[in-house]
């Protein structure tokens, strides 16, 4: 996930207040309504999202908060290839660490080198002792969407209209055609 939260309140905004966990763990049901479904739809370039929901099990932990769940989401995407619509269906866990002063570290030291291990890329900053649980799932869901969506018959389009397929146009095309250019010569 990236960095910081969206400075602006974001289409699909559930605050979740640090301090209303208390010691103990909570659960949370969220559900796009209609209008957030299609303002997320415009911010991430689909046709439709008919359907975006998680489940949420959020835990306070020493520094900040862990949010686990499963995100549900039915959606349509145009076919990169054919613009087609291109259904798919999310339904994924995640796991998502908040974390107090992470800014404050960077701030620090911004020329310090930092490596992240693979559970590290769903740290996030927790910022003002709260939780958007809403946008969490849609960065969540931005993050698994099919970034080049096709259409089944995608191929055969693109035959159609006389664009090649990647193996004949990719970087050993050419080398296959001067191969075969040259045996041809050599039998002749």
């Amino acid at each position: 996930m990236s960095g910081a939260m969206p400075a602006a309140t974001p289409e699909f905004s559930r605050i979740l207040r640090i301090n209303e966990l208390g010691d103990g763990a909570r659960e949370r049901h969220i559900e796009a309504s209609a209008e957030e479904r299609a303002a997320l739809a415009r911010r991430f370039g689909l046709r439709t999202l008919d359907v975006l929901e998680a489940r949420l099990h959020v835990v306070p932990e020493a520094g900040g908060a862990r949010v686990e769940g499963q995100l549900v989401a039915d959606l349509v995407q145009a076919c990169v290839a054919t613009a087609e619509d291109v259904p798919a269906h999310i339904d994924i866990p995640f796991a998502v660490r908040f974390m107090r002063g992470l800014d404050d570290e960077s701030a620090d030291a911004p020329d310090e080198e930092i490596e992240l291990s693979e559970a590290d890329c769903d740290l996030l900053p927790l910022e003002n002792e709260r939780i958007d649980l809403g946008e969490t799932i849609a960065q969540t869901l931005a993050l698994n969407l099919d970034p080049y969506p096709r259409a089944p018959d995608a191929d055969a389009a693109l035959r159609a209209m006389g664009v090649v397929s990647e193996e004949e146009a990719g970087p050993f095309a050419a080398l296959k055609g001067l191969k075969l250019g040259r045996e041809g010569k050599d039998r002749g």
